[in-house]
């Protein structure tokens, strides 16, 4: 029998040949050498980061929920007959909303947004289209992005929970301040999907018999399309792809405000909502051939 095979003809393997002692103290040193120990920090430094993103996504998921129940909110107003009650209504839940950027605001502290942009993004998207459709219901206008930006910057006490030591009596409490800064792109989207409910605004005030807010809609709109428009190709994907659909809330809306026009004063005002809406399924019929 050959001297390199075992009972039965097996040949040994060269490990089996090392008490296991020494294979068990060489894996302990394994462990605590300094590659591995340099990849459990990469780990715990991932586990933390991933986590991190996930309440995030939690977060951006709340605001953009309550968002949209501010923008329903805000729809009542064409049929409401105190339109300030809506307002101060919708007011509260903005700020509810602001409350939940704060904590994305303290979860973004001392990180790179951009790393994070994603998961916030959609919720930030539906804040900026709740709070300019308020702010055009109130001012005819489209509110700035400066504008957002001065709400989403938050001042509050020092409470010592960090340091775990109050401060001492006659010693004036700190102020720290949190900040959120919207990146153009998620403006430049708020805002086109603020177009979609611009239209809707319009359907439901000649429902209403009020014959002015779909122009002041109409040129607003054209506005919009005209800023949108020297953004072109040159933007981000999604942009261009919003223009799209702005481009079709404007022609509802002006293919309304012609049959206003024309035949406003043939037709009563319990039948404009039907008009309109018979012009708009004709535009969606015509854009699903093409």
């Amino acid at each position: 029998m050959n001297g390199k095979e075992g009972p039965g003809g097996f040949r040994k393997r060269k490990h089996d040949t090392f008490p296991h002692n020494q294979r068990r103290e060489g894996k302990d040193a394994s462990l605590s050498s300094p590659v591995m120990l340099a990849f459990k920090s990469f780990q715990q430094e991932l586990d933390a980061r991933h986590d991190k993103y996930e309440r995030l996504v939690k977060l951006s998921r709340d605001i953009t929920v309550e968002s949209k129940r501010t923008i329903f909110l805000l729809h009542r107003i064409t049929s409401a007959p105190d339109m300030e009650e809506i307002l101060t209504e919708s007011e509260s839940k903005l700020d509810g909303v602001r409350q939940k950027i704060l904590q994305v605001a303290q979860e973004l502290s001392g990180e790179d947004m951009h790393q994070f942009h994603r998961a916030v993004t959609t919720g930030l998207q539906e804040y900026v289209e709740a709070v300019s459709f308020q702010h055009f219901i109130k001012t005819r206008s489209l509110i700035s992005m400066e504008e957002i930006n001065k709400q989403l910057t938050f001042t509050a006490e020092d409470s010592g929970k960090e340091s775990k030591t109050p401060p001492a009596e006659g010693q004036e409490k700190q102020l720290v301040t949190w900040r959120l800064k919207l990146t153009p792109v998620d403006y430049l989207l708020g805002v086109a999907d603020l177009t979609g409910e611009l239209m809707r605004m319009c359907i439901n005030s000649v429902g209403n018999g009020d014959i002015d807010t779909p122009f002041e809609v109409s040129q607003f709109l054209r506005q919009v399309y005209d800023g949108f428009s020297f953004v072109g190709n040159t933007g981000p994907y999604e942009v261009s792809k919003k223009l799209y659909t702005l481009k079709q809330s404007l022609a509802k809306v002006e293919n309304a405000c012609y049959a206003l026009k024309v035949r406003g004063s043939e037709i009563p005002k319990h039948m404009l909502a039907d008009v309109f809406s018979v012009k708009t399924d004709m535009i969606d019929q015509e854009e699903s051939i093409s």
